[in-house]
């Protein structure tokens, strides 16, 4: 028996531009049923689930791929939590939240996160998929009766439960909130503790300025800082990551973990694989397909869960939810780079501003190479990038501008009104489609189904994956990516990383990477620049060094120590004060044990 899911992605589906395809050529249809229709009142495809026979004809024919059906087992038709509506987005399952320890959920980007954050948080009233005739209370508590979950929703049902959530999308705080950082934190400081987190956190600077001056990485920590002050009994936080350096990530777990600490309930999402191994006690994967239907895997350690995840498959269930398994190389560089291969060499380099200064040591880039910059922010990574790549004037050291260099900015634009295929056609210079280059580096990225969509209307994660192929779409010599993992989730950074090297490879190009993730620089690094020196005052860079001299230096600068995951080779983080962790410190050798 199987249980059919059928979802539209009514942005996609265009029904003035196409032939209504999907209605002509269904089977069922044929046969004098009405399987698929079109809704008159929202003027879209509306699918008939209980009649449709799963042949998938209609997914092959639509001309902007907003069809998707899928055959799931029939045993799953029992655990639906929820469902928006007809032909749309439903969640299998819900995770189960622990107090006094972190949850941290994995899984990727459109499999239903924030839809298991909005009930477990009250938010939303789970209908159990009868979205026409939601059930009233006793009837989910029924549904969830011996388990741990039903008295969960007892609290929620009797307003006994209240939950703090740091949202994904920081940069709206700004919009809503007039004022400075400190007023925001004071209004709502319900534990008294504004002036440690401040601390903890590194905000000292940031209080007194409007929330609108702020940068990305302040204005996440800010947030994190406002849910963690109110009194809550449980606590989610939404990718408190992004745009914090490494060292910010480390105080933001610190201070998440404080909660469980105190006996709070803790549920984190994360796609720094990094992060999440460090700060969350078990994990539970979310799997499914995106924007179609996501499922909840029962409760795993950290190190299962994060593993179950790179392998695609979950052996306690016995369900394979990717083709391939993602592997980590164990070795520091697979490539030896030929001497005088160099697409680029520079000469020392220095930058002075009224308030910062940067000095960069003089280096060069190999044909094939991806050179890695790591170090904390507002050091002055982007500031030499923007010099190599002849965007900024250095005040001494002159660059050979004979390279030509692309450049994807860190903060991308999305206030265009313009068709993703129009922006990919100006970067490859002639029409994209039926092109050798849609071949190598559009398929392989999947985003063709984006064509027809507008800049403005992207995701995140979308808009960040049409800014990297336009960056890698132009004619160069050296492609320089600043925070290409941003709004990505796990697999598609670990997918971008292993396409961006084997595309510099293949086509004797080099590039520069910028990111603060470290799974994913050491994943795509041939050599690495480390930058050190004050934040906002002063910064300085070294020469590209081996990955190993440079991940040493680097994670000793963290008082981090790495071990390599026996199963799967990722870099894991000791946990502090370990005997692992102290061992590997006294050697000297903070970057994995081989």
């Amino acid at each position: 028996m199987t249980h059919r899911v059928a979802v539209l992605d009514k942005e996609l589906c265009q029904p003035k531009k196409c032939g209504l395809e999907c209605i002509k050529y269904c089977p069922v249809n044929k046969s004098g049923a009405d399987c698929i229709i079109l809704n008159e009142e929202i003027k879209k495809a509306q699918i008939d689930e209980d009649i449709c026979n799963g042949c998938g004809i209609c997914v092959k024919v639509c001309p902007f791929d907003a069809i998707t059906i899928v055959n799931l087992a029939s045993e799953l038709a029992t655990d639906k939590i929820h469902q928006y509506g007809q032909n749309s987005f439903r969640l299998f399952r819900l995770p189960t939240p622990k107090k006094g320890e972190v949850v941290g959920l994995l899984g990727r980007n459109g499999m239903g996160k924030s839809t298991v954050i909005n009930i477990l948080s009250g938010n939303v009233k789970p209908n159990l998929g009868k979205y026409n005739d939601p059930p009233d209370w006793d009837e989910i508590l029924k549904y969830y009766s011996g388990t741990e979950l039903k008295s969960h929703f007892e609290q929620i049902r009797d307003g006994q439960i209240k939950a703090s959530i740091k949202p994904q999308q920081v940069s709206q705080i700004a919009q809503v909130f007039e004022g400075t950082g400190k007023e925001l934190l004071e209004k709502y400081d319900e534990r008294g503790v504004s002036n440690q987190l401040t601390k903890e956190l590194g905000l000292e600077n940031s209080l007194e300025q409007n929330l609108k001056e702020l940068s990305g990485g302040e204005l996440q920590r800010l947030a994190v800082a406002v849910a963690v002050s109110k009194d809550a009994d449980f606590y989610f936080f939404d990718e408190p990551s992004s745009y914090n350096d490494v060292f910010q990530r480390t105080r933001v777990a610190k201070t998440i973990q404080n909660l469980t600490k105190i006996g709070k309930t803790v549920m984190v999402v994360e796609h720094d694989l990094t992060l999440l191994d460090f700060l969350s006690d078990y994990i539970e994967v979310l799997y499914g397909e995106p924007a179609v239907y996501g499922i909840v895997s029962g409760i795993l350690s950290t190190k299962v869960g994060i593993n179950v995840f790179l392998d695609g498959y979950l052996p306690s269930e016995n369900v394979r939810f990717r083709d391939k398994k993602f592997t980590f190389d164990v070795s520091s560089s697979t490539t030896e780079f030929q001497e005088g291969n160099e697409i680029i060499k520079y000469p020392a380099l220095e930058k002075k501003y009224p308030s910062f200064s940067v000095s960069i040591e003089s280096g060069k880039v190999r044909k094939g190479e991806v050179v890695g910059i790591m170090g904390a922010n507002a050091l002055g990574k982007t500031t030499m990038m923007k010099m190599i790549a002849g965007v900024e004037k250095p005040d001494s050291g002159k660059i050979d501008k004979k390279v030509k260099i692309a450049y994807k900015p860190q903060y991308l634009q999305n206030d265009i009104d313009v068709e993703v295929v129009s922006v990919l056609d100006k970067a490859n210079g002639n029409p994209i489609e039926g092109s050798q280059e849609e071949e190598q580096i559009i398929d392989p990225l999947k985003i063709k189904k984006l064509y027809n969509k507008s800049i403005k209307n992207l995701s995140g994660g979308e808009l960040q994956k049409v800014a990297i192929v336009s960056c890698l779409l132009q004619k160069v010599d050296l492609y320089a990516l600043d925070e290409p993992s941003a709004f990505l989730d796990v697999e598609e950074r670990i997918a971008i990383a292993k396409f961006i090297q084997k595309f510099v490879r293949s086509f004797e190009k080099s590039a520069i990477v910028i990111d603060h993730d470290i799974q994913l620089m050491d994943l795509i690094s041939d050599s690495m620049v480390i930058f050190e020196g004050t934040s906002g005052v002063e910064g300085h860079a070294t020469s590209p060094l081996s990955k190993t001299e440079a991940m040493n230096r680097f994670l000793r600068s963290l008082d981090i120590s790495f071990r390599r995951d026996e199963k799967s080779f990722r870099p894991r983080v000791n946990k502090l004060d370990s005997r692992l962790d102290k061992g590997q410190k006294e050697s000297g050798n903070f970057y994995y044990r081989r």
